[in-house]
């Protein structure tokens, strides 16, 4: 057997994968808010924040929105090391590694074919996390890495040299299939045209004429208009046959300057050129905002409780921009203080949020009523016209759904309802949850002939005798009860399984924090002595880009 190596980015518990478990979402409609009444027929209410774990958030998400999402942006922790002193050198990276991957793993299910994510991030793991979304997403889908200039000026305290930008990481779904949206021209790119010879065709910038090369065909003298004879410069020639520069001078397309005896130049028409251009990777602190700009905007929306990290507006909106078109969904599964949603709420785009601090109800929840009652004058707001309207709704994630008795058994957590329950195991088991007005034992669906039924029941085989003819021929039906008599073999369109036991090793229960936050790790074991043959955590394992081989 052949052993095939390949590169891939290596780390401490790379091999250790969570068990997630598919938690429902639980709407509060007292958190959940709409404009008061219609601002426009675009006003869009069907917007999420949800409020828990973000891995976990994202897993809840996976059933309903899978391939759904155009646009996603993220601002993860940096991974700075101001709270790793302490610790382990190696265990925070490995930590940030790990839970970032499967981050990114359901965020590419979620993302649409034509689908794009941008992160931002900074020198600590920009690195490391581009080979991880190469893993993930296919190196072709690697789209650029883009400089933020989030500083106007240098830091003069800055030990070796002043950081001034951010990195934004862009990745597609699918490179041949993705969405990248051109820029509209700024003014100061179209002040560059104008009309000095009073051309009937509007404003006009010149452009070179020449190449730099020789072709002989286009080595030829070029009489202007006050008679001088303009040759090109030794080892270039004109970009124009004899004939075609002639047809251009007979056309007025060629400028020879206001006296008319300057070196030619063609005359290219803002009315004749496309009015977008494509983004480019440095993008200006003149055009994207930064983060004093994000600071001031935090202020003027929260007071004193300014937000630690936000970003500007402006800055969202070229990324939104790019990405979508009105009525896209976007996702920021950190949300921080929610300026992605609040600017694709002024944009007219749908929105999901993630985030599980407290200031989701301290700061995310105030932006956004403010955006929507037309009371947020700033950031982007005038730029994109907004007057407020639309809405949102809150949700939060539904306890782990089973929980230990006082003898350390897994049953049904107290806190699930009988539709709760149904939900759930819809969820867990694959199925869409529609309840039947009418079939009591149709609670979900898979296909149009199989049927998903849930009970706390013990079910007699009187009971799935006359459960196995309701289904009938042709349809199947999946029954999750909590116990049963019979031989199942009798019932053949009918699959029974009793519940807890049927899902009790699926998924790691009662699992609440996946968070990012490292500051709660345990405290490094002191260093082995010189005599100690024992090997420290990290002594075996292999380099962070070493070829690991996989048999095939």
């Amino acid at each position: 057997m052949t052993k095939k190596q390949k590169l891939e980015l290596t780390w401490v518990g790379k091999e250790n994968r969570p068990r997630l478990e598919p938690r429902i979402l639980l709407e509060d409609p007292e958190k959940s808010y709409h404009a008061k009444h219609r601002v426009s027929d675009d006003d869009i209410f069907d917007n999420r924040l949800i409020f828990g774990d973000n891995l976990l958030a994202l897993k809840a998400l996976e059933q309903e929105f899978s391939g759904r999402v155009q646009c996603v942006f993220i601002d993860p922790p940096y991974n700075t090391g101001s709270a790793f002193d302490e610790y382990e050198d190696g265990i925070e990276h490995s930590l940030w590694l790990s839970l970032i991957r499967e981050r990114l793993e359901l965020i590419r299910r979620l993302m649409s074919d034509s689908g794009s994510l941008w992160i931002t991030i900074d020198d600590n793991e920009a690195h490391y996390l581009k080979v991880i979304c190469d893993e993930i997403f296919g190196r072709k889908n690697f789209i650029t890495t883009i400089a933020w200039q989030k500083k106007y000026a240098p830091k003069s305290d800055s030990k070796l040299l002043s950081v001034s930008h951010d990195f934004i990481l862009v990745i597609a779904k699918d490179i041949e299939r993705v969405r990248i949206n051109r820029l509209p021209k700024t003014e100061v790119q179209t002040s560059r045209y104008t009309n000095r010879d009073n051309d009937p065709r509007g404003p006009w910038k010149a452009g070179d004429v020449l190449r730099n090369e020789v072709r002989d065909y286009a080595i030829f003298p070029v009489t202007t208009p006050s008679g001088r004879q303009v040759m090109p410069p030794p080892g270039t020639s004109w970009r124009y046959t004899k004939e075609k520069f002639a047809e251009l001078i007979h056309d007025n397309r060629i400028w020879f300057g206001v006296d008319g005896s300057a070196r030619p130049a063609i005359k290219r028409f803002i009315s004749e050129v496309t009015d977008t251009i494509p983004a480019t990777t440095w993008w200006d602190y003149k055009e994207s905002g930064h983060n004093d700009e994000a600071k001031k905007e935090s202020k003027q929306l929260f007071g004193d409780g300014l937000f630690a990290t936000p970003k500007p507006e402006r800055l969202l909106q070229r990324i939104i921009e790019i990405a979508s078109h009105p009525a896209d969904l976007i996702l920021d599964s950190f949300a921080g203080s929610g300026t992605t949603g609040a600017v694709a709420h002024k944009m007219g785009r749908r929105w999901i949020m993630v985030e599980l601090g407290e200031h989701a109800h301290t700061h995310i929840i105030p932006r956004l009523k403010k955006v929507i009652d037309g009371e947020d004058k700033g950031g982007v707001t005038e730029v994109t016209g907004w007057q407020g309207g639309g809405g949102f709704r809150y949700f939060k994630l539904a306890p782990s759904l089973l929980e230990k008795d006082k003898w350390g058994r897994e049953v049904i957590s107290k806190a699930y309802n009988a539709e709760m329950l149904a939900e759930a195991l819809c969820k867990i088991e694959g199925f869409t949850y529609a309840p039947s007005d009418s079939v009591y034992w149709q609670h979900g669906t898979s296909t149009e002939r199989d049927f998903i039924y849930v009970t706390t029941q013990t079910l007699s085989p009187e009971q799935l005798d006359a459960l196995s003819e309701e289904v009938g021929d042709g349809r199947t039906l999946l029954v999750l009860c909590a116990a049963f008599r019979g031989n199942t073999s009798a019932w053949p369109n009918l699959t029974v399984k009793k519940i807890p036991n049927h899902i009790r090793e699926r998924c790691e229960w009662g699992h609440d924090d996946y968070s990012l936050n490292v500051e709660n790790l345990p405290k490094a074991p002191p260093a082995p002595k010189a005599a100690d043959k024992t090997l420290s955590l990290f002594a075996s394992q292999p380099g962070l880009f070493d070829l690991a081989g996989d048999d095939q």
